[in-house]
């Protein structure tokens, strides 16, 4: 009689068991599954909005070459081209990024409304140049018989049009901020000017999306407490500034895109520098782009 409980209990505890683990198995199925749908809903939210986001480069695509029937001036249109060679280096990446990949889309969906601005700061230009042409042709009808005026007229335009010009030219220069220099030894820790195996200059080119991108040269003139140049007398260069040359103390190749980038340039002691101001001069192609004072 015994043996026979125990065999129950034994029965009974083997039942329980493989009650709980059932139980076990549906919860973690369950869960799995669960995780699996709120992925999978994710990925196709995400893949839904990638594909707005290219609707959306099209449409501002679309609108772009539109501005080009509008334009007759030759700066805003060259701002144009580089404008839509942007969207397509954009749409090109879209292309390619993962629907998984989060950041990265709103990343793009935040560059979407920067180029919705752009575009709409280009109807603003065509409608004033519209606007203003209009003023002219009803300007140049009043005065048929006014030969003197009319030249006065002509002559005002040419400076507007040079001004604005002069505007757009001043937009899309580079700017360098955060300059700052360092001296250092040959491990890298800041030292005194006395001790400087080196002088670091680090800086960033801001952000500017009305820059030309591509292939660009940075200069610097490290200029000592004499306002002498700090050059390597075997080994020096000049580039061209305001129609002359003048010489630099280093140079840098970069690939510029239009975003922030920072910048790391070492100059070698290989002379004595006396403790006093020294002052850094940044150069991008024929403009200045940044210029700081340093005490040692």
């Amino acid at each position: 009689m015994e043996e026979d409980e125990k065999e129950i209990t034994r029965k009974t505890w083997w039942i329980m068991g493989i009650i709980l683990l059932v139980l076990l198995l549906g919860v973690g199925g369950y869960y799995i599954w669960f995780q699996r749908q709120q992925m999978q809903e994710m990925s196709e939210m995400f893949a839904l909005e990638k594909e707005l986001l290219f609707d959306d480069f099209e449409e501002i695509q679309l609108q772009y070459e539109g501005f080009k029937y509008n334009l007759n001036n030759d700066s805003l249109i060259s701002l144009l081209v580089t404008e839509q060679e942007k969207v397509q280096r954009l749409q090109e990446e879209l292309r390619t990024v993962n629907s998984t990949h989060a950041r990265r889309i709103n990343e793009l969906k935040k560059e979407v409304e920067t180029l919705r601005k752009i575009a709409q700061s280009f109807v603003v230009q065509i409608d004033s140049l519209n606007s203003e042409n209009e003023k002219l042709k009803d300007e140049n009808r009043q005065v048929t018989q006014k030969i003197q005026q009319v030249t006065s007229q002509n002559t005002r335009l040419t400076k507007e049009n040079q001004a604005f010009s002069q505007r757009v030219q001043m937009a899309a220069r580079l700017d360098a901020v955060n300059i700052q220099m360092t001296p250092i030894n040959n491990k890298g820790k800041t030292v005194k000017l006395d001790k400087a195996d080196q002088l670091m200059l680090t800086f960033i080119i801001s952000k500017n999306i009305t820059a030309p991108v591509g292939e660009q040269t940075v200069y610097v003139r490290l200029m000592k407490p004499d306002d002498n140049v700090l050059i390597k007398e075997n080994n020096y260069g000049n580039f061209r500034f305001e129609n002359r040359d003048i010489a630099y103390s280093m140079k840098k190749d970069i690939e510029y895109d239009g975003e922030e980038q920072n910048m790391v340039m070492y100059w070698h002691v290989g002379e004595y520098l006396s403790p006093g101001s020294y002052r850094v001069d940044i150069f991008v192609g024929e403009n200045q782009i940044g210029r700081k004072s340093f005490n040692f």
